[in-house]
């Protein structure tokens, strides 16, 4: 008899439960149909060197759903098939904000009662993820990970490479080259700044000069700079790149910013104020990543931002129906009057 049992002492999983996922998955792949015996609760004892406590704890609750039932003098057959299996998830989150909640809800909210996740903050530390991918290894179903990593990049690509590709998502950032059956839903950082000014050009024509406010201290993906770049170039717009608004910020008029964090947001409203600049007329400002206190804000910021409920909901679809498509998440720009 093929054993189907799938006993790891070292995972975290208890022993019985691990037993009883074994039943569960086998059924699931069509390993196991219904009447088809299993190992009694002596052999599995034997076999998998468990007490016959842990093997009966796991038939016992078996039996009580239904999937398991036995026959005496003969042994443990599969008695339903019918069963609902909900996955189990690890999402791995680089860090947490309100665009990454509107991930995790929407995400949670397609999966319902088909799932149960969990959530881990690394940081974008990538030793903290390589702890993560090491703990937790062969305990879920599915991985969804965000692979923003700034240091020890080497390190947290080695610890990807150890999870099974059929249990891999990935998720706001593309990593070409890495696995090829992998799904994903990313944002193009690099084109989809580029994109979203030129889908403002209308706007931006009215201002010399374009500002990126980027941060040094708060990691973001550096393609962000490189697009911002591209489109000043080829559009022949004069730019410069800051990363940080603080006291000694002085906007000018005939000025667009483009603003990444919202402590700088903040302060770059503040500096305009002081300085009698009357912004969506004076001075452009351009917010990215939207949240609802930017459509109120000064009647409204002009965001650059990709939809992040959308990209929560995309991955959990790509999970139910088992696909590994690569989907790059819709980014646009969301004219307001501060533009």
């Amino acid at each position: 008899m093929e054993t189907i049992f799938e006993i790891d002492p070292t995972r975290r999983t208890p022993k019985y439960q691990q037993i009883i996922n074994s039943v569960t998955k086998s059924i699931k792949s069509g390993k196991l149909k219904k009447g088809d015996k299993i190992l009694s609760i002596n052999e599995l004892s034997n076999e998998c060197l468990l007490s016959r406590d842990t093997v009966q704890k796991a038939y016992t609750l078996l039996e009580e759903d239904g999937i398991i039932t036995a026959i005496p003098g003969k042994g443990f057959y599969i008695n339903r098939t019918d069963i609902s299996i909900p996955y189990r998830i690890l999402l791995l989150f680089n860090k947490i904000s309100n665009y990454k909640k509107q991930i995790y809800n929407s995400f949670v909210e397609v999966m319902g009662n088909k799932a149960a996740v969990d959530l881990k903050i690394f940081h974008c530390d990538s030793i903290i993820f390589e702890n993560y991918i090491n703990t937790y290894l062969n305990e879920y179903d599915y991985y969804v990970i965000m692979p923003h990593f700034y240091e020890n990049i080497e390190t947290a690509y080695k610890a990807i490479l150890k999870i099974p590709e059929d249990k891999l998502l990935i998720l706001d950032k593309n990593m070409p080259g890495l696995q090829t059956n992998v799904g994903a839903v990313y944002q193009d950082f690099q084109n989809d700044i580029a994109e979203a000014l030129e889908g403002g050009m209308h706007l931006l024509q009215k201002y010399n000069k374009l500002i990126l406010v980027y941060p040094e201290t708060i990691p973001y993906p550096y393609e962000i700079v490189t697009g911002f770049k591209n489109f000043c170039m080829e559009y022949h717009f004069a730019y410069s790149i800051t990363h940080e608004c603080h006291t000694g910020t002085v906007p000018h008029a005939k000025e667009a910013w483009i603003v990444i964090e919202e402590t700088d947001l903040v302060n770059l409203i503040k500096k305009c104020m002081s300085g009698n600049l009357k912004i969506g007329k004076d001075i452009g400002i351009i917010s990215y990543n939207e949240t609802p206190l930017k459509e109120i804000l000064l009647d409204g910021i002009t965001v650059i931002s990709t939809d992040h409920a959308k990209m929560g909901e995309t991955a959990a679809r790509l999970i139910l129906e088992n696909s590994k498509q690569k989907i790059k998440n819709p980014f646009s720009l969301i004219q307001r009057k501060s533009l």
